[in-house]
C-alpha cells in the first residue's frame, strides 16, 4: 500500500480534503459560500454563461464537483465531475448514457444489490448483460465484444478485489469503456482514473460525506464525449441533488481524511480481533495480510476501507449479536461516523449466508468499539 498521507502529486490528503473546491478568497465573503437556492437565474438576452436554469447547473454543485474532482484526479484538468441525487442516479447515468440496444455490458455478479434492477431494465431495452465475479479478475472471461465494463472493487458486501489496471487495459484493447464503482474505497482509498478507468462512480451517501444525512452520487470522467452524454442524461432525467445536500456534502469532505484514517485503522483492529473468534467464519477485510484480496489491494489501494464482513453460525445468532451491540446501530448503508452493522441477507439479492454480517466501522474509540463487539459475541454464545 502506498503512502497514505502524502503522495508525489502535491499536498497531503488532509490538506487536499480541507481545501478541495474552495473558491478564491474574497474579503468579507465566507470561505465556503452557502447553498444557492435558485430554480432560475437572471438571464437577459441570449442564454449564455454558466447558470441559466436550476436543473442544468448550480453554483453549489460547481464547488462540490471541483472538490470531488480534486480528490479523484488531483493535478489533472482533463477530468470532469458531475454530482447526482444519489449513488444509483450516478450509476444509472453512466449505464444508460453509454449503452444502446444491441450493446453488451459486463457487470459483477457480486456487486451492489441494486445492480440486478439496472440489469433488468437494460435487458428490457435490448442490451446484453453479462456477469462474472469480482475476484480473480473473472470479468475478463466475458469481456469480448462488450461496450462497457463495470467494476466494483472492493465489492459490496463480499469485499473481493480485482486488478483495475489489468481489466482496464484488456477492455480498452477491445474498444470498451471502463467504469469503476469507487464507493467503498473512496478517492482516498484508490483513484480509478489513475488506474486506467474512464469513469470513477460513487455513492457520496457513504464514507465520502460520512454522517448518514445526505443522499448523493457522482461521476468523474476523463473522456469529454462520454461525460457530455452523462451530463445530457442528468438533464433528461433530472436526477440532481438539492443545493442544501450539495453544500452539506462539500462541508463534510473537509473531515474525510480524519474520518478515513480513524475508521480504516479501527476496521483493521476489529478484523484482527474477529479473526481470533471461533464462531466467526468467512472473515474478509482487504487490509488483513492473509485476506485473499490483500495482494492486489495493496498494489492499487492507498487505504483498505471501513467495512469488515464475516459470518456467524446462523441467522438467529447474527440477529441476537446485532441486538446485543450497544455502540453499533442495526442499519443499512456504511461509511458513517457511527458504526453500523446488519445481517445482509435480510434484503435478499446478495448471495451470502444467512448469518452474514456487514459491519461498517465508525469513528468511536477503537477500544470501546471492539470491546462492545466482543461483549456482544460473548453474550450471544450458545
Amino acid at each position: 500500500m502506498s503512502d497514505t498521507t502524502r503522495g508525489t502529486d502535491g499536498p497531503g490528503d488532509g490538506t487536499r480534503a480541507v481545501r478541495a473546491g474552495l473558491p478564491e478568497p474574497v474579503k468579507h465573503e465566507p470561505t465556503l459560500p452557502g447553498p444557492v437556492f435558485a430554480a432560475h437565474f437572471h438571464l437577459p438576452g441570449d442564454p449564455t454563461g454558466p447558470y441559466t436554469y436550476g436543473r442544468d447547473e448550480n453554483p453549489t454543485w460547481t464547488l462540490l464537483e471541483q472538490a470531488v474532482g480534486e480528490l479523484e484526479a488531483p493535478g489533472r484538468d482533463d477530468v470532469e465531475t458531475l454530482v447526482f441525487a444519489s449513488g444509483m442516479a450516478a450509476i444509472s447515468a453512466v449505464l444508460f448514457s453509454q449503452l444502446r440496444a444491441g450493446d453488451a455490458v459486463v457487470l459483477p455478479d457480486d456487486g451492489y444489490q441494486a445492480l440486478p434492477l439496472a440489469r433488468a431494465q437494460m435487458e428490457a431495452y435490448g442490451i446484453e448483460v453479462r456477469t462474472a465475479p469480482t475476484g480473480g479478475d473473472a470479468q475478463l472471461e466475458v469481456l469480448e465484444g462488450a461496450k462497457l465494463l463495470w467494476i466494483e472493487t472492493p465489492s459490496n458486501p463480499g469485499l473481493d478485489v480485482c486488478d483495475v489496471r489489468r481489466l482496464a487495459d484488456a477492455a480498452h484493447a477491445q474498444g470498451a469503456l471502463v467504469a469503476v464503482d469507487n464507493t467503498l474505497a473512496t478517492p482516498l482509498g484508490q483513484r480509478p482514473l489513475e488506474l486506467g478507468a474512464d469513469f470513477a462512480v460513487a455513492s457520496g451517501t457513504k464514507q465520502l460525506t460520512g454522517h448518514g444525512d445526505v443522499l448523493l452520487g457522482y461521476v468523474a470522467g476523463r473522456d469529454a464525449e462520454a461525460m457530455a452524454a452523462v451530463r445530457r442524461w442528468r438533464k433528461i432525467v433530472g436526477a440532481i441533488p438539492g443545493p442544501m445536500e450539495a453544500w452539506l456534502a462539500h462541508r463534510s469532505i473537509a473531515t474525510l481524511q480524519l474520518r478515513v484514517e480513524r475508521q480504516n485503522a479501527t476496521a483493521l483492529r476489529l478484523a484482527e480481533a474477529l479473526r481470533e473468534r471461533p464462531e466467526v467464519t468467512g472473515l474478509r477485510y482487504p487490509g488483513l495480510p492473509d485476506d485473499p484480496a490483500h495482494k492486489i489491494a495493496s498494489q492499487q489501494m492507498r487505504r483498505y476501507g471501513c467495512v469488515v464482513s464475516f459470518t456467524l453460525p446462523s441467522r438467529d445468532r447474527a440477529d441476537r449479536f446485532l441486538d446485543a451491540l450497544r455502540l453499533v446501530d442495526d442499519a443499512t448503508s456504511f461509511g458513517g461516523v457511527r458504526s453500523t452493522a446488519e445481517r445482509r441477507g435480510r434484503w435478499g439479492g446478495d448471495a451470502v449466508p444467512e448469518g452474514f454480517v456487514r459491519f461498517s466501522v465508525g469513528a468511536e474509540d477503537p477500544e470501546d468499539l471492539i470491546a462492545d463487539v466482543l461483549r456482544a459475541l460473548d453474550a450471544t454464545a450458545g
